[in-house]
């Protein structure tokens, strides 16, 4: 019968008489719908449970009690979504983080390719052919861009990677199977390997020695000079040497070390020695910058010491962690016996990765931001990112507290250290600046420069000039307060020294606070009063 009194108003009221037996239930049904109407006018709508996030959590984050076990019961799935939000909370800024290289925003057409893709697991070639291919062209394409001796119908050497670390860390297994091979031929012991970089190296390079079980034999720094001197490189390399590491971008200062340098003065020792010692170019962060900015520059494939490079998508690639590539300049710098072939997902499939299922999703974003802006809008990019560098440098000299470390040419960072130490330091600007939202890291220079203290201020893509303005205005806030609570300490400091017969602070404020308990403790007495007065 009718389950909602307000329908009533559409029937024909003639029909309650046609329909006599029904006529006891509808006069029930109308009577239940209308208290039920009624109540629910009276009764404020009260919130849902699963609409009130906070009231939802307190209900369930007693049942969320150990961070390392895991709960016995399910929660609902606001619950947990509601748990982690607010953990995370905590977290910095992505896009205030100036100490990371890592890309922090991308077009909403690729966020959504990403998502669309999330569920895909890259090995699975030939399950996802297509993204394969889109592999396939992303290395073409990088090498093209670093000057690779292939042709237009020819195929180059390369893969993708989820970093530079694990990119480094194939160039670096491929250098030590050849030098391997090439001594094992020669019937000379191969036990020893070692490989050249400067002491400002990143980590990575540091991992692979001691996984690898390589030396790593490192040119120190001196202060002024925070890069890899060729020189000083040339004159560590022996026999043993796989190869000689070269940045381009140095995590410290984003310096372009002088690979074209380092190219002639190894050939010359080569042709002195017979060795065969090539180079690496570490292009993490400068790989997508020099091509753009410095076309002239020579530090890629054109020099014909140069085996291979690898370059992070994830950086100035513009593409979300995590995403590596690394390409060789032909086949043959690249043994063949490193290279795995596997037929258990349906068809042959070679493959030279450290790990083995990954995402497909950077992939796919990295040749969407190769195909979106092309050659063009990367350099415009490059650009407004160097022009943001210059104005927040310019802005930072200014302020006349510091001295810029970092050169005009390079990766667009601006690195700089205090003139002077001797009230605060550098780990104390950078402390003082989370006030404001900014993560800027603060770090000493690796050996023989670890008496440098610099901060360090990495221009991204979405870092605007508005935001490098305001940027220089928080620095010159914070400045300001240091000095004035440096003063502060100055005057408290000499008046408690001070030795004319007078009290000093610490020993008054004593005198006074006893003073005020017996006053209390007489009034008390005196009243006759438990309490408080």
């Amino acid at each position: 019968m009718l389950c909602n009194f307000r329908e009533i108003y559409i029937l024909d009221p003639s029909s309650f008489l046609l329909h006599s037996k029904f006529q006891a239930n509808l006069l029930i049904n109308i009577s239940v719908s209308l208290k039920k109407w009624c109540f629910r006018r009276r009764r404020p709508k009260q919130q849902s449970l699963f609409t009130a996030p906070h009231s939802l959590l307190a209900m369930f984050e007693l049942a969320y009690q150990s961070k390392f076990k895991m709960p016995e019961q399910s929660i609902p799935k606001e619950a947990a979504y509601q748990i982690i939000n607010d953990e995370l909370m905590l977290d910095g800024n992505p896009r205030l983080n100036l100490a990371s290289f890592v890309t922090t925003w991308m077009e909403p057409e690729c966020d959504k390719l990403i998502m669309e893709a999330a569920n895909k697991n890259y090995v699975d070639m030939d399950e996802y052919p297509v993204t394969t291919e889109l592999q396939n062209r992303c290395v073409n394409m990088i090498a093209h861009l670093f000057n690779a001796p292939i042709g237009d119908d020819e195929t180059a050497i390369g893969v993708g990677t989820v970093g530079s670390s694990e990119a480094i860390m194939l160039a670096g297994l491929a250098f030590k199977r050849r030098w391997q091979n090439k001594r094992k031929a020669e019937g000379k012991p191969y036990d020893k390997p070692n490989i050249v970089t400067g002491a400002n190296v990143q980590v990575c390079w540091e991992k692979f020695a001691r996984y690898f079980e390589v030396e790593l034999k490192e040119v120190k720094l001196t202060e002024g000079y925070y890069i890899m001197d060729p020189v000083k490189a040339v004159e560590l390399v022996d026999e043993n040497t796989i190869c000689v590491a070269a940045i381009l971008g140095s995590t410290l200062t984003g310096e372009f070390e002088d690979v074209k340098t380092l190219n002639d003065l190894l050939i010359a020792k080569n042709n002195e020695t017979g060795w065969e010692t090539p180079i690496h170019v570490d292009g993490a962060s400068g790989g997508f910058i020099a091509p753009f900015l410095y076309p002239e520059l020579e530090w890629d494939f054109r020099l014909p010491l140069v085996k291979s490079i690898n370059v992070s998508g994830h950086k100035y690639g513009l593409v979300y962690p995590g995403v590596g590539w690394v390409v060789w300049r032909c086949k043959d710098d690249l043994p063949e016996e490193l290279i795995f072939h596997i037929n258990y997902l349906g068809a042959d499939q070679p493959t030279f990765t450290l790990n083995f299922s990954k995402g497909s999703s950077q992939i796919i974003a990295q040749y969407y931001q190769f195909i979106r802006l092309g050659f063009e809008g990367y350099k415009g990019i490059m650009e407004n990112c160097m022009e943001n560098a210059k104005v927040l440098r310019e802005g930072i000299d200014k302020i006349g507290k510091f001295d810029i470390v970092s050169k005009e040419v390079g990766v667009p960072l601006v690195a700089f250290s205090l003139k002077d130490t001797s009230i605060h330091t550098v780990f104390d600007v950078s402390e003082n600046m989370r006030r404001f939202g900014w993560i800027i890291p603060a770090y000493t220079m690796p050996a023989d420069a670890e008496h440098i203290a610099v901060l360090r201020v990495v221009i991204r893509e979405d870092f605007s000039r508005s935001l490098a303005e305001r940027l220089i205005t928080d620095l010159k806030k914070v400045m300001e307060e240091l000095e004035a609570h440096a003063a502060r300490k100055t005057v408290v400091g000499h008046v408690e020294l001070a030795d004319d017969g007078g009290l000093k602070i610490e020993k008054s404020i004593r005198e006074i606070t006893g003073y005020w308990r017996k006053l209390v403790s007489d009034r008390k007495k005196t009243a006759g009063v438990a309490g408080v007065c």
